[in-house]
């Protein structure tokens, strides 16, 4: 990978600045992460710069394995097909580890599991999924949420969008009926919308993973190696607690300081 230039069009771009080699064996280039801007709390953007769990971890996990990591980004619906054709290094989007998704691209070993909730305006009359037959309900295209949605409750209108922003837009407009969000976003977004609420949270047992290129078994390795360390010392336990402080910790991930 040749060495990649910050320039005016990815102005907003952080790159952060750590030390030593990529892990993609390519002699200290450094490694593009697609995230998404618009996310809380996993993965958004404040004042010029990419935050969220996920993406606060991954520099962390960065730091610890000698990596160097820029973010840029992306719509989810593209997110994946851009690692698999090694326009990113990383997708880094609280992105559950699907079967489907498996085929696409390689996972890091998990860091966190998908929850979901479904939120609308408390006067839409939605409560569960049972009560969102014939109702238009917004999704991020290619997510979770999506796939949820189609399984659960098919007699429901799906509305498609690509990405989190747009999708709460049409439901603060009233465009949608409701939609079905990340649990954590879908928290976010009801304590800053008042008039939103999130009517039901679904747990799974999916995990979230860094996507990767398949074949690059070294770039995966060290953020597998990284993982395990930010879970020893209590550095997932710190973030977390940081951008999710609401949400149970798995047991997983309840070891470290």
């Amino acid at each position: 990978m040749k060495r990649i230039f910050v320039t005016a069009v990815l102005a907003t771009t952080l790159t952060a600045t750590l030390t030593a080699c990529g892990g993609s064996g390519s002699g200290g280039d450094t490694l593009r992460v697609g995230t998404l801007s618009d996310s809380r709390p996993n993965a958004y953007q404040e004042n010029g710069q990419f935050t969220g769990f996920d993406n606060e971890l991954l520099k962390d996990i960065a730091a610890k394995e000698g990596l160097k990591v820029e973010f840029v980004s992306v719509d989810f619906s593209a997110l994946l097909g851009q690692v698999a054709n090694g326009t990113f290094d990383i997708g880094s989007a609280g992105i559950a580890q699907t079967d489907a998704r498996k085929q696409t691209v390689a996972f890091s070993d998990p860091y966190n599991y998908q929850s979901l909730g479904i939120e609308a305006k408390e006067t839409a009359g939605i409560t569960d999924e049972n009560s969102l037959a014939g109702k238009r309900i917004g999704v991020v295209q290619g997510t979770v949420s999506d796939t949820w949605l189609a399984a659960n409750a098919p007699k429901a209108q799906a509305v498609r969008f690509p990405n989190d922003a747009a999708a709460l837009s049409a439901l603060k407009s009233a465009a949608i009926d409701g939609a079905v969000f990340d649990q954590a976003s879908a928290e976010d977004y009801a304590a800053k919308n008042p008039g939103l609420k999130v009517t039901k949270s679904i747990t799974t047992t999916i995990p979230h993973g860094y996507a990767v290129k398949k074949g690059n078994n070294e770039l995966l390795g060290k953020l597998n190696d990284g993982i395990k360390k930010v879970v020893a010392d209590g550095t997932w336990k710190k973030v977390h607690q940081q951008f999710e402080a609401d949400a149970p910790v798995p047991a997983d991930f309840a070891r470290g300081q």
